[in-house]
């Protein structure tokens, strides 16, 4: 593959994932989309269980597989290593995709906030939430975690290295400050249904998973210099208070493996 079109590639599958991104907010939200969480085809509750449960599974799975590094590896040997990241970013916007146009909504109410109060706390936590990712992306360094920092260093025939390992921001005071936001964006409903909750269980299994291969792989990458920050830096609850500051490192994020 040319530099160009690896650039291209790297390109297009960022826009497609940032697309798929706005449209899950609107999904998980019920917002100003034709199809969300509890809009779309109706199905018997047992149909729809094991569609949603499927859905959840291949997404939970994909990212898994993909991001370890005996997987990267392998498929580096089909996939050109430039667009590797941008493969990733790819496949994972179609597997979203996928999920808005299968999903079942299961419309049995869980809960439903009639307090106008409560519902601005739950949307606070939604759209904190959603802001807690887009700020983390970029404290780990966004245009390398969407695969665009690879094809540019690669167009301009510059050598890829990882950029290392820092504790900065939200990192000196919860280690996976990603997660707490896809947790809060999951959970912060002011009505939730039964195929939310489903969504929002499954994606939260998914999440607690991964952490523990993801932090097996750094403790195996960065080494003592990890296993000290994770004694130091709770998981997925802040911590606040002097002393997480002194865990430092030459540069970069945990995300490094991926």
């Amino acid at each position: 593959m040319s530099r160009a079109l690896a650039f291209l590639f790297g390109i297009v599958s960022y826009v497609v994932f940032f697309a798929s991104f706005l449209y899950l907010i609107g999904f998980v939200g019920n917002l100003l989309v034709p199809r969300s969480v509890d809009v779309g085809p109706i199905a018997t509750v047992t149909t729809a269980l094991l569609i949603n449960l499927s859905l959840v599974a291949l997404f939970g799975i994909q990212h898994s597989v993909m991001a370890r590094p005996e997987f990267k590896d392998r498929w580096t040997k089909i996939v050109p290593r430039s667009i590797e990241r941008s493969t990733y970013v790819l496949i994972t916007s179609a597997i979203l995709i996928l999920m808005f146009w299968l999903w079942r909504p299961m419309t049995a109410i869980v809960w439903d906030l009639q307090a106008t109060w409560a519902q601005n706390i739950m949307w606070a936590v939604f759209f904190g939430g959603i802001l807690l990712v887009l700020l983390s992306t970029f404290v780990i360094d966004h245009f390398d975690l969407f695969g665009l920092r690879q094809v540019w260093l690669n167009l301009k025939q510059k050598t890829y290295s990882h950029p290392g390992f820092k504790v900065t921001f939200f990192y000196k005071f919860v280690r996976h400050p990603l997660y707490v936001g896809w947790i809060l964006f999951f959970w912060g409903a002011p009505r939730m249904t039964t195929g939310h909750l489903l969504l929002a269980v499954g994606m939260t299994a998914y999440m607690l998973i991964a952490i523990r291969y993801e932090e097996r792989d750094l403790v195996r990458f960065l080494g003592d210099e990890y296993v000290q920050y994770r004694e130091k830096v709770p998981m997925l609850i802040p911590k606040f208070g002097k002393g997480h500051d002194t865990v430092k490192g030459p540069g970069g994020d945990h995300s490094l493996p991926h």
